[in-house]
């Protein structure tokens, strides 16, 4: 990053937020937004709980679990979800999400299929996913830039009955190296503080069970009844 160039961060947190569009083919209402900061312009991802569709299994607000799983990617040192925060913006509070200038060509499966060399990534990601219980891991979540793997649209995540859904299922059975154990081990001890305020208090307890058990068991699960797909696949 060059001196005179902004991080990601700061631009989510403190930039000036203009709607550019909602993005297609979203469920809720997900806006393509520019972000003005001292003379810079980037883009970013806006979502409003103003624009949430009820559910029957999540309260509004999953906004808040957007920023969650950005936590938990920066707390296990992955750094695999794009810098979120929650902040009001020109349609009231939600999540502004760094935006990922990706090659949408690519998802999942090519990148699964072609990259090799992105597999460790991959699975880092499959790891968070188990962690966070995410219920909507589609192909086309997982965006490639840079020769990088991002995960994104992660508001389907952290209720408390397991009920994860995921493409992601190549990794079964793989060790889990030794650092990542441990910093899931110190999450059952000790979650992240934020949690207090994005996840009611049954979510964290069943956060804290689930690192504990992959740290236990140390490798990564199979989907036995081989219905863990979200839908679409992409």
């Amino acid at each position: 990053m060059s001196t005179n160039e902004l991080s990601p961060l700061r631009v989510v947190e403190d930039a000036d937020i203009e709607i550019e569009g909602r993005m297609p083919w979203s469920s809720n209402a997900t806006f393509a937004v520019f972000l003005h900061l001292d003379g810079q312009t980037h883009r970013g991802i806006y979502k409003p709980v103003r624009g949430e569709r009820p559910l029957w299994d999540f309260e509004a607000g999953l906004y808040r679990r957007e920023r969650a799983a950005y936590v938990l990617s920066e707390a296990l040192e992955f750094h695999v979800v794009p810098p979120t925060i929650v902040r009001d913006g020109p349609l009231g509070i939600g999540s502004v999400q760094w935006y990922v200038d990706a090659d949408h060509s690519e998802h999942y499966f090519t990148i699964y299929e072609s990259r090799s060399d992105l597999h460790d990534i991959l699975r880092d990601i499959a790891i968070l996913d188990i962690a966070a219980n995410n219920t909507d891991r589609k192909s086309g979540h997982c965006l490639i830039a840079d020769d990088r793997v991002w995960a994104i649209d992660n508001g389907l995540c952290f209720a408390a009955p397991y009920k994860v859904r995921t493409v992601i299922w190549d990794f079964a059975g793989d060790i889990i190296c030794e650092e990542t154990r441990t910093r899931l081990d110190a999450l059952a001890s000790e979650p992240p503080a934020e949690f207090a305020d994005l996840l009611n208090s049954d979510e964290v307890n069943a956060f804290r069970h689930r690192c504990a058990t992959i740290a236990s068991e140390g490798t990564l699960p199979h989907d036995e009844t081989g219905q863990r797909y979200p839908w679409p696949l992409i």
